[in-house]
């Protein structure tokens, strides 16, 4: 088979301590681009990751956390001065978190070290980082090069009703990142946010199909609906009892990127024209990768996880 050369990530990071009853369970590095890395990094996929941290002692988990799961910290950009980002999740009776965010994002600047990027790779991106006006120069760049050099981008909405505020300042940022993008994923909250709709094939006809060819939507535990030029399918995943659905997207990213990484699918034209059988195939693997992470604390697969 051939193989994809490596995938980068390209996103925040957070130390997530997560609560259940109002009491620390675990304390984990995340973020929704640096949880599939993980993951990726541990199935031995060749990975970057393109981040900021802090010069503090975060900072130096996190860093040396990417450097222990295979994944490349040559852009991991370290902030002098300043603390790196935290995250408390708080569980609710479904298992599902509810968020509050400790965040310096006065001190947010990435500076311009373009990682390299070459085509068959995957970019994988998304969440509010990929629309913040303060390193929205830097993220740009990344993506024309990625485009300019034929990579495979993967685009996970990810907003959430925290940022609703900021919609129309960075509602040309998300149409950018759908134009540049080869895949657009999302959940039903987030384009319930954006384009008040919780219906998929009026999301994917009325604000996607014209912008990006590739349509994933996810609502939980509902199946899994791909949009394609050629086709819609539907796929239902299989129930599973859930100790935390914190990277249960993450690592659904993860899986597809992985599969398509396994399949040697490395042109983005590829992508539009995939027959159902290979979508059925990426998706499996998605909702693989997702369920082994919502059976744990942890937000990326174990390390004994073999993904065949």
């Amino acid at each position: 088979m051939t193989k994809m050369q490596k995938i980068i990530g390209l996103g925040e990071t957070v130390f997530d301590i997560i609560f259940r009853d109002n009491q620390p369970q675990r304390a984990v590095p995340g973020g929704s681009a640096f949880n599939a890395v993980i993951s990726l990094g541990r199935c031995g996929v060749p990975c970057n990751m393109v981040t900021e941290v802090g010069d503090d002692r975060v900072g130096d988990i996190v860093t040396q956390f990417l450097c222990d799961n295979n994944v490349d910290t040559k852009y991991v950009y370290r902030h002098a001065g300043s603390q790196s980002h935290v995250s408390l999740a708080f569980l609710n009776e479904r298992n599902d978190a509810e968020y509050q965010f400790y965040k310096m994002h006065d001190a947010l600047n990435m500076p311009p070290l373009m990682p390299e990027i070459n085509a068959g790779d995957i970019v994988l991106f998304g969440s509010y980082f990929a629309i913040n006006p303060k390193v929205r120069e830097c993220v740009s760049g990344i993506l024309n090069r990625a485009h300019d050099v034929g990579a495979i981008i993967y685009y996970d909405v990810n907003f959430r009703s925290s940022h609703l505020k900021d919609l129309p300042v960075v509602m040309p940022s998300i149409i950018e990142n759908m134009r540049m993008a080869t895949v657009v994923r999302g959940s039903r909250e987030d384009f319930s946010l954006l384009f008040q709709s919780d219906d998929p094939v009026d999301i994917y006809e009325k604000n996607i199909r014209e912008l990006c060819d590739v349509f994933i939507y996810t609502d939980a535990d509902q199946p899994v609906q791909v949009f394609t030029p050629c086709h819609h399918t539907f796929h239902p995943a299989k129930p599973i009892t859930t100790v935390s659905t914190i990277g249960a997207g993450d690592n659904f990213n993860a899986g597809f990127c992985y599969e398509l990484y396994r399949e040697g699918i490395h042109e983005p034209s590829q992508l539009a024209k995939l027959p159902e059988g290979m979508i059925e195939k990426l998706v499996m693997m998605g909702q693989n990768f997702s369920s082994q992470v919502c059976q744990t604390f942890e937000n990326y697969v174990p390390h004994d996880f073999r993904p065949f």
